[in-house]
């Protein structure tokens, strides 16, 4: 049970403060650490938030000065990157405050990789070995999330799109951690009920899916398991009718989630990628569509894995052949589609988003192999 009038401090992997008005802390934090001249990056919907302008204005306050990077398309690409990074150095910034979702998070760490690296940014994708490059320091680097779906304030890569191709590149490195994060689920008070719930079944997708990804990691296992357990229980709630407590387990799980996937992804994702290359949808939309057909396909010969899922979601023992059933059943309580068709997928497109899933870096995690014509079939069957 989450005592929602406490705050907590763990580590794992990076220090995180947690809890409701631990935002309270930062400028003490920042003073303490003599930064004196962050650079706020944040997407254009949270910039204009009541709770952004507050951070902003207790920073300035306090004497400190503040400087906001929120030119980000809504799936990142090289150019915002590169422009943060030269806001960074025209104002002479001394670090990177990273606030919002996965997208503000991802540019501002693809920033903080940039200041001091100066080849060209995809030089250091991590899937042609470019984390040899980063060999450089980077500045202080502090997270704080307002969504409850990427876990991306306690990640170590950053997924942004070449500008014309949109094709996703990883870029990757130990360094790019935050030195801390500051995750309050009062942040994320004010999100719509959509937002909500894509991110929190985006959320549920990584707990998932990092299950059952390949290769042994017990402690990413359990982990995992324990994040499912948080979103069941949490999930419909903090979308319909939030309160704290809700809010807060979310948030939980949502770190959690990207803690475990560094054992791997899978199949899901690599549907979901190539619907934001190709027709921007949002990640968490893409996600929690796709997720129940991925799961059917991923069922036969892990029946004890989906028994473990299906214990953690509430479901009872021994009941992991209902697991697809679901969630399904919960995009409809969300009020999330459960069709391609839905959110503007057609039969035209097909072709080329299995050629794109194929070529995804997250399916080979999966615990089955995942060819083309799966990939055709799966979105044929989602439509």
């Amino acid at each position: 049970m989450i005592d929602i009038t406490k705050i907590y401090g763990f580590n794992f992997p990076t220090p995180i403060r947690f809890g409701a008005g631990v935002i309270n802390e930062l400028v003490g934090y920042l003073k303490a650490n003599d930064l004196k001249r962050p650079l706020l990056v944040t997407d254009p919907n949270v910039a204009e938030l009541a709770f952004f302008k507050k951070i902003k204005n207790d920073i300035e306050q306090s004497g400190l000065s503040a400087e906001v990077f929120k030119d980000m398309h809504k799936n990142p690409v090289k150019s915002d990157v590169i422009n943060g990074g030269d806001i960074y150095h025209q104002t002479n910034r001394d670090c990177v405050i990273g606030i919002g979702g996965g997208v503000a998070l991802d540019v501002a760490r693809a920033i903080v990789l940039r200041i001091n690296h100066t080849r060209d940014l995809f030089d250091y994708d991590d899937l042609i070995g470019g984390d040899k490059y980063v060999t450089e320091d980077v500045p202080h680097f502090i997270t704080v999330p307002t969504t409850a779906g990427t876990g991306s304030e306690v990640g170590r890569s950053a997924i942004i799109s070449e500008d014309d191709s949109k094709k996703k590149r990883i870029l990757f490195s130990p360094k790019l951690m935050a030195k801390i994060v500051f995750a309050d689920p009062l942040l994320t008070m004010e999100l719509p009920p959509f937002i909500t719930a894509a991110t929190g079944m985006d959320a549920l997708t990584h707990n998932l899916e990092a299950y059952l990804a390949k290769g042994f990691h017990p402690m990413c296992d359990g982990i995992a398991l324990e994040g499912m357990a948080l979103i069941a229980q949490s999930i419909e709630k903090a979308t319909h009718n939030p309160n704290v407590e809700s809010r807060a387990k979310m948030l939980l799980a949502s770190l959690m989630g990207a803690v475990a996937f560094q054992k791997g992804l899978g199949v899901v994702h690599s549907l979901a990628h190539p619907l934001s290359s190709m027709l921007d949808t949002h990640h968490g939309l893409a996600n929690a569509v796709n997720l129940p057909y991925g799961m059917k396909f991923n069922y036969n010969g892990f029946e004890d894995r989906f028994d473990s899922m299906a214990m953690a979601l509430g479901l009872g023992n021994d009941a992991g052949d209902k697991v697809i059933d679901y969630l399904f059943d919960m995009n409809t309580r969300l009020e999330l589609p459960c069709k391609l068709s839905d959110i503007g997928v057609k039969a035209s497109h097909v072709e080329a988003l299995s050629a794109l899933a194929e070529a995804d870096f997250c399916h080979p995690s999966n615990p089955k192999p995942v060819s083309r014509a799966d990939f055709k079939k799966l979105y044929e069957e989602a439509l």
